[in-house]
């Protein structure tokens, strides 16, 4: 399953169309008309490679103009990730093991020093050990809960805390859900419960922090093929069950999340918080 430097949900697709976008064949970044978030500055936590949730959001947020701090897990993954932050042209690139203590609060230091503002965060982690993730959920051990809820949960509530003193004309908190935190998914087990106290946490966020003008959004993309979504058994046949019965028949990219990600962060949308956003193609309101 997913570990904490990639998103544990499950996306890719890096061939498919990107909205009001056109693709340069030299280039990772795709050319927009606007530069709609100029000026705007982010961190994006949770890219892993090219197929990462975290990846599709960065791409987005570059191409419309906003300037970008990105993390990467450990010294094993920075060489898939560096080449990622210099496609990014991001002036911070800082490691991030979200359980090793300092390490978070670091980056947020190293922002706080270079740029002294946040305008939006992109928190795409989740992890749960396999024996809690594989198992049913009225048999994981305690140690496998609280992994799971620390990683997947009380991350994104921390990194809330420490952008807030970033964030004093405003911004945005993103994190990625799923459906599996409203309806059981099969195979999804405990990284449901995580999910749903996740969105939960979203909500409570989002009013306690929108006096401030900090928006707090949950994104829910439909089955997608990340590294992560590969520790989940019978993956293949989710994926071909969303294909066929998500309205729009067609599985979401990790550009589609990045685009209405994107935009969620522009100004235009500064009375929208609190929500859960699915980008899925309509699955989730099919029985």
């Amino acid at each position: 399953m997913p570990s904490t430097g990639g998103d544990i949900r499950h996306p890719l697709s890096s061939t498919t169309s990107r909205p009001s976008t056109q693709i340069r064949e030299d280039a990772t970044i795709p050319v927009v008309k606007a530069k709609l978030l100029e000026g705007k500055r982010g961190l994006v936590v949770g890219i892993a490679n090219e197929q990462s949730i975290a990846w599709g959001c960065a791409k987005a947020f570059r191409a419309f103009g906003a300037e970008l701090a990105v993390t990467y897990l450990n010294d094993k993954a920075k060489k898939y990730v560096e080449p990622l932050a210099r496609e990014l042209e991001a002036p911070i690139l800082m490691p991030l093991d979200v359980r090793s203590p300092g390490e978070m609060e670091a980056v947020f230091e190293r922002i706080a020093k270079d740029w002294g503002k946040l305008d939006f965060v992109v928190h795409s982690i989740a992890f749960s050990p396999k024996d809690a993730l594989q198992g049913r959920v009225v048999d994981v051990p305690r140690e496998g809960f609280l992994t799971t809820m620390e990683v997947s949960c009380w991350t994104f509530i921390r990194m809330a805390h420490l952008a807030e003193p970033l964030m004093r004309k405003g911004g945005t908190l993103f994190t990625m859900t799923y459906y599996g935190s409203q309806m059981v998914v099969k195979n999804y087990n405990i990284m449901g419960v995580a999910k749903a106290a996740l969105e939960s946490a979203v909500r409570y966020i989002a009013a306690e922090l929108g006096p401030k003008g900090i928006r707090v959004h949950a994104i829910s993309p439909g089955p997608l093929a990340t590294r992560a979504a590969s520790g989940i058994p019978e993956f293949d046949a989710l994926l071909d069950k969303a294909r066929a019965k998500a309205p729009a028949r067609s599985l979401v990219s990790i550009e589609d999340v990045g685009v209405a990600t994107a935009f969620l962060a522009h100004d235009a949308a500064r009375l929208i918080t609190g929500e859960t956003l699915y980008v899925d193609g309509g699955y989730h309101i099919m029985d």
